[in-house]
């Protein structure tokens, strides 16, 4: 057997027949732990590597659980007809796949020696020599640009921006296929002004052809009644569909492929 697939990670969840981050049909597999605490996270659950313990209709679950990359893979396989049928495949999600790479990478090269398409969506906060051992095995890059101020960037997300503004420019002029998305959130960013500062900055990165720009939605706050945390945007509303044409439209000026959605 290889090797590779007795490395173990944790994860939260596994969700299959998705038909968002990345083409076709796909799994998508959320793994623990993020570096940033975006204040719109509609995955908390995912925000801590610990297992936690979290309200769900009443009822305590338990959201973590380590597992092995050919358990994952067992999932993963069973939905290999509908990938072959729709150009799908496997997406690593979170979390931040990037704060586990020898997991992740591992489930990359299980999918690809079963020649599935792979994705990580990402916030590309790690170091970039870490970034790069994904890169032979990843086929798309699905990567959030949130702001270009890095002032604001934190106020919202607890992190700073410099280095997600430099690993953009890094993974883009490796050749590795880019796509950035936004995700729209009022108060933060949801300006014509601050969109066509992002995808000005998308059109620059080398290779980069399309920009995806996610509304954000309240889909996730009951998630932070469950961890006994409070929701710091409870008051927000989300855009509505014709602020988010006028948003795309404002980004479509700078002649990239712009989508409502990802």
């Amino acid at each position: 057997m290889n090797e590779f697939l007795k490395v173990k990670g944790r994860i939260f969840d596994i969700q299959r027949y998705s038909i968002h981050d990345g083409p076709g049909i796909r799994t998508i597999v959320f793994l623990k732990g993020c570096a940033l605490k975006c204040k719109w996270c509609c995955n908390p659950e995912s925000q801590s590597y610990d297992i936690e313990n979290m309200q769900v209709k009443g009822k305590n679950k338990i959201i973590g659980k380590d597992v092995t990359v050919e358990e994952v893979m067992h999932e993963v396989m069973k939905d290999a007809p509908y990938y072959n049928r729709s150009g799908g495949g496997l997406t690593l999600s979170g979390g931040e796949c990037l704060l586990q790479p020898d997991f992740a990478i591992a489930l990359l090269m299980a999918a690809k020696e079963k020649g599935i398409h792979t994705a990580i969506e990402s916030t590309a906060i790690v170091d970039y020599e870490i970034i790069e051992r994904f890169f032979p095995y990843l086929d798309l890059f699905l990567m959030d640009i949130k702001h270009l101020d890095t002032v604001k960037h934190k106020q919202f997300t607890n992190q700073p921006n410099e280095r997600i503004l430099t690993n953009a420019m890094k993974i883009a002029m490796s050749g590795q296929h880019l796509i950035i998305r936004v995700p729209v959130v009022p108060t933060f960013n949801d300006t014509p002004k601050e969109i066509r500062a992002i995808a000005e900055y998308a059109k620059v990165l080398p290779g980069v052809e399309e920009l995806h720009l996610l509304p954000y939605h309240r889909l996730g706050s009951d998630k932070y009644v469950g961890l006994s945390r409070e929701y710091e945007l409870k008051n927000l509303k989300p855009p509505n569909n014709e602020w988010m044409q006028l948003l795309k439209e404002e980004a479509l000026k700078t002649g990239l492929r712009v989508q409502i959605g990802g």
